[in-house]
């Protein structure tokens, strides 16, 4: 606990005065200190003054009066201290991979030291902890919070990146990276955030380490996308809600540019079209189809045709694929 220092120096001035008060009343006539004699009352006062000067250079010591000097820190100094060796201590845990144990240190990190610099630095690290530990809330609450207060942090591209990736991963489990999966039967919503998300990455932050995993990421995102509505529209053609299976083609076609499911998702418009006995957009979008994909002469889209011209083993969203270590239902 801290000690006020004028009551130190009151208290070691006041001992001293008792000191010499006692050797004039006992009657002492010398007083041998570091060869110094005191013999008179005067010695016996400037050895007060010696006191008094003693007292005055060690007011800062401890509540022994003569004893050696201890200074306190700066309480500021001393928290920063503090908060480094506890994130030194979490950080070590999340280099070792132990997650619970990088999550507890984390957010005690937070509790206690909620400002500076390694709050700011624990508050990423405690929101990849999170995410390893498949608490997506957690880590997209963090994350937001650290957007929300530190919006020219240096490492504010991470944050969004990082964000991204939550959100990428939301709702999907080890088994979605080892077999195949029909994306279809996923809800979209997650992959529609995480599009959106990267692209505000690459368009705030284009010079940032992050945007070209980002760009990556969203080639696979659009083609995930793209699947999905393309499966919408042939759950509508199969019902014969043509109108709906239409709209459906077309959006793939307005949103989804270059995604690996264009071919079919024409073939269905056509289709649509004709079912409905529009004929002249059918006619159009026969020319559309077989300007960009057919190389045979004119006829209705071949179905087995559209669908054979998917693989993207060779295309920029099976390279994405390959280096992001993902595999999809529909690629081969």
């Amino acid at each position: 606990m801290p000690v006020n220092i004028s009551f130190l120096f009151t208290l070691k001035v006041t001992l001293a005065l008792i000191f010499v008060r006692i050797l004039v009343k006992n009657g002492y006539t010398a007083l041998i200190m570091k060869d110094y004699t005191l013999t008179s009352k005067r010695s016996i006062w400037q050895t007060l003054l010696i006191l008094i000067l003693i007292a005055s250079i060690s007011g800062c010591s401890s509540l022994w009066p003569f004893g050696k000097d201890d200074e306190e820190k700066d309480p500021e100094i001393a928290a920063d201290e503090s908060a480094a060796k506890l994130y030194k201590k979490a950080h070590g845990f999340l280099l070792g991979r132990d997650f619970v144990g990088a999550i507890e240190q984390f957010e005690l990190l937070e509790s206690r030291y909620p400002f500076g610099r390694y709050a700011q630095q624990g508050q990423l690290e405690l929101a990849y902890a999170y995410h390893k530990q498949n608490n997506t809330e957690q880590a997209l609450d963090t994350i937001n919070r650290f957007i929300q207060l530190n919006p020219q942090h240096p490492s504010i591209d991470y944050a969004y990146y990082m964000k991204g990736l939550v959100t990428f991963d939301k709702g999907k489990n080890l088994i979605h990276y080892i077999i195949k999966r029909d994306p279809s039967n996923n809800d979209p919503t997650s992959l529609r955030e995480a599009f959106d998300i990267f692209g505000l990455l690459i368009d705030k932050y284009p010079d940032s380490e992050y945007a070209d995993d980002a760009k990556l990421r969203m080639v696979y995102l659009r083609n995930e996308l793209a699947e999905y509505e393309l499966k919408v529209a042939k759950f509508y053609m199969q019902r014969g809600a043509y109108v709906a299976s239409a709209n459906r083609a077309k959006y793939i076609m307005e949103n989804y540019q270059g995604a690996e499911v264009m071919p079919e998702a024409v073939y269905i418009l056509e289709q649509a079209y004709l079912a409905l006995g529009i004929e002249d957009l059918a006619d159009d979008t026969h020319r559309v189809y077989a300007q960009n994909y057919q190389t045979g002469k004119g006829g209705v889209i071949d179905e087995k045709f559209a669908q054979e011209n998917r693989s993207c083993a060779e295309s920029l969203w099976g390279k994405a694929l390959e280096k992001l270590k993902l595999r999809t239902y529909y690629c081969n």
